[in-house]
């Protein structure tokens, strides 16, 4: 569920009440989760770690996500594929987010 505004009320899936994932922004012991970018211009290529993250059917990155002032653009991905994603036209700062199914979400900011 993503949230685009908060408002009253609790969100709650299959009778339990849903855990807000809380952005992880720093690695831990060898764990390859933070996004890494590279620009060629105004492209953005993103890769999820610093080393390749498994792409297995198991543990796998589901999605990459930039955020560039007012712009979000995402990319879904399926085990099998490479762990990233190019957006175009991307300008100034942007944050990187990712969502690996096993480990959660992890996040690179100003990049």
């Amino acid at each position: 569920v993503e949230v685009l505004f908060a408002g009253a009320g609790e969100l709650v899936c299959c009778g339990q009440p849903m855990e807000l994932q809380v952005e992880h922004t720093e690695e831990e012991m060898n764990e390859k989760h933070l996004p890494v970018a590279t620009r060629d211009g105004d492209v953005l290529k993103v890769k999820v770690g610093s080393g390749a993250h498994p792409m297995e059917e198991k543990h796998y990155i589901e999605w990459i996500q930039v955020i560039s002032g007012d712009t979000v653009l995402r990319k879904f991905l399926n085990p099998g594929e490479e762990p990233e994603a190019v957006f175009d036209a991307i300008k100034g700062k942007v944050d990187a987010r990712e969502y690996c199914n096993i480990h959660g979400l992890w996040k690179s900011v100003d990049l």
